[in-house]
């Protein structure tokens, strides 16, 4: 069964200020998570409840899995130095 991704609000406005080529290799893994939505490479964050990472080059998107509703809900977005950070 193919799972939805959904971007938060935040997580949407920082995906589209990526730079273009960051932008489409990321997207390409993100779409990937549809399919497979704990593949191979992909890491569960420990100290965050539920939520996962995918890297697409230098940038990483933080994903929550609801598996009840077959959604991936893309979190938060950013460079590998930021994207962990809280604020």
């Amino acid at each position: 069964m193919a799972y939805s991704i959904a971007f938060g609000k935040a997580a949407k406005r920082q995906f589209d200020k990526l730079p273009r080529p960051a932008r489409q290799r990321l997207g390409d893994a993100i779409a990937e998570l549809a399919s497979d939505p704990r593949p191979a490479g992909v890491v569960k964050l420990s100290g965050e409840d539920g939520l996962y990472r995918v890297r697409g080059g230098d940038y990483r998107a933080i994903y929550q899995i609801q598996d009840e509703r077959l959604l991936i809900l893309v979190v938060k977005v950013g460079h590998r130095r930021e994207v962990y950070r809280e604020h």
